[in-house]
């Protein structure tokens, strides 16, 4: 046991508190950098020049770029994002209905309603045949 040894009293308790501390915020600011970046893509206000300058500023100085950002568009990045989650939900709604056929139970309410016409004599069935035909397509 020749030189030096590492105990665990070497790094004091204090130590590993401001390491974490040091690492979560280190990890914040690169989600940050990141929305950001999403940010300036997702803005339709922004002409393409605006955006590559924006991109530049955060890319060449990120921490100065990014707060620079924050404090002149921040406002609008909320609002931007509730705009892209909402067309999204629209979008999934959308998708649902039209996989879960929605549309169908208006058929399906047809065809019941002719069914009965037919039942009553009010119809021929040739003309049921036709009407049918016409609901499906």
């Amino acid at each position: 046991m020749a030189g030096y040894e590492i105990l665990a009293y070497d790094y004091p308790v204090l130590g590993a508190f401001l390491t974490a501390l040091w690492v979560f915020l280190w990890v914040l600011w690169i989600f940050l950098l990141f929305r950001v970046v999403v940010d300036i893509f997702r803005d339709d206000g922004l002409s393409g020049w605006a955006k590559a300058a924006w991109l530049v500023f955060v890319v060449v100085l990120p921490f100065l770029g990014v707060f620079v950002y924050v404090v002149a568009r921040g406002r609008g990045m909320g609002s931007r994002e509730a705009h892209h989650v909402e067309a999204q939900r629209e979008e999934v709604d959308r998708y649902i209905r039209k996989t879960a056929g929605t549309d169908g139970s208006r058929q399906v309410d047809d065809l019941a309603r002719l069914s009965e016409i037919r039942a009553r004599g009010d119809i021929s069935d040739e003309e049921f045949r036709r009407a049918k035909e016409k609901i499906l397509h």
